[in-house]
C-alpha cells in the first residue's frame, strides 16, 4: 500500500532495512553489494531498493536529513510495511576524547535536544535505546572484522549550525561519544512500534581535535560500516 512517501506495495520491501541518510548512498548499496536488486521507492528522489546479501533478502533505502525526515519514513517501514529491523548507517562527529577518525560507533543510547518524543505525552524523560540483540551481533561481527567499536551513548540533534559556543562542552561532560542527526526518531518509532534499530556510525570528523577524514577515507571507512551493517542484518 503506497503512501505519499513511499510507492512501495506490501511484499517488495525486506523485513531489514539498511538507512543511509544520503539516497544515493543507498543506491551505491545496493548496486555494490546486493545481487537480484529492483528499486521500490523513488518518490522525492528517496531511493529504496531490495536485494540479496548472502543470499538472504535485505532493503536499503534513505532516510534524508535530520528527525523530521527520518521519523516519516522509519515510522511508514515499522507500521505500514511490516518491516521488523530498521539498521541505520551514517556518519558522526567525535565528542570523547577516546574517540578517533574511523572508528566505529554502536549507539547504545542516544540522547537529544529535539522535542520529538512530546507526541508521546509521557509523565517523565524517554530513554531511546537499541535493541539489544542487534547492537550485540553488531558488536561480535565488527571485532571479528577487528574493527576499532566504541559502545555507547550519543547525541541527535536537531541543530547543525548551533548559535550556542558551548553546547558541546555540556553534552561531553555527561559522556555523549558523538553527535549525528537522526537516530533518536528512529529508536523512539521502533519503541512505538515494538520493533528494532540499531545506528552504527563511522566517525567522520572529531568536533575538538579539528580533525577529519580525506575523500579517500570516508570512502573506505564507509565501506567498512556497511559491510558489518550486511553481516549484521542477515544473522
Amino acid at each position: 500500500m503506497a503512501t505519499p512517501h513511499n510507492q512501495a506495495e506490501k511484499g517488495q520491501i525486506a523485513k531489514t532495512v539498511l538507512m543511509p541518510g544520503d539516497p544515493l548512498r543507498a543506491k551505491k548499496i545496493a548496486e555494490q553489494y546486493l545481487t537480484d536488486v529492483r528499486m521500490f521507492n523513488e518518490v522525492r528522489n528517496m531511493y529504496g531498493y531490495t536485494g540479496k546479501y548472502n543470499g538472504q533478502e535485505v532493503s536499503v533505502m534513505g532516510s534524508g536529513m535530520g528527525m523530521p525526515s527520518m521519523g516519516i519514513y522509519s515510522y511508514e517501514l515499522y507500521n505500514q510495511y511490516d518491516v521488523e529491523r530498521i539498521i541505520r548507517i551514517g556518519s558522526a562527529g567525535a565528542l570523547a576524547d577516546d574517540i578517533h577518525l574511523m572508528d566505529v560507533i554502536l549507539a547504545m543510547g542516544v540522547s537529544t535536544d529535539s522535542n520529538y518524543a512530546a507526541q508521546y505525552q509521557l509523565p517523565g524523560t524517554f530513554a531511546p535505546l537499541a535493541d539489544y540483540t542487534l547492537i550485540s551481533t553488531a558488536h561480535q561481527v565488527a571485532q571479528r572484522r577487528q574493527l576499532s567499536v566504541q559502545v555507547g551513548n550519543v547525541l541527535s540533534s536537531d541543530i547543525f549550525y548551533n548559535d550556542d559556543n558551548a553546547v558541546n562542552d555540556r553534552w561531553k561532560k555527561m559522556n555523549i561519544l558523538a553527535v549525528e542527526m537522526e537516530t533518536a526518531a528512529l529508536y523512539m518509532n521502533a519503541a512505538r512500534a515494538g520493533k528494532k534499530a540499531l545506528a552504527i556510525f563511522t566517525v567522520s570528523d572529531h568536533l575538538y581535535r579539528h580533525e577529519s577524514l580525506s575523500a579517500e577515507q570516508r570512502q573506505d571507512s564507509f565501506d567498512e560500516m556497511i559491510q558489518l551493517a550486511l553481516e549484521t542484518a542477515i544473522q
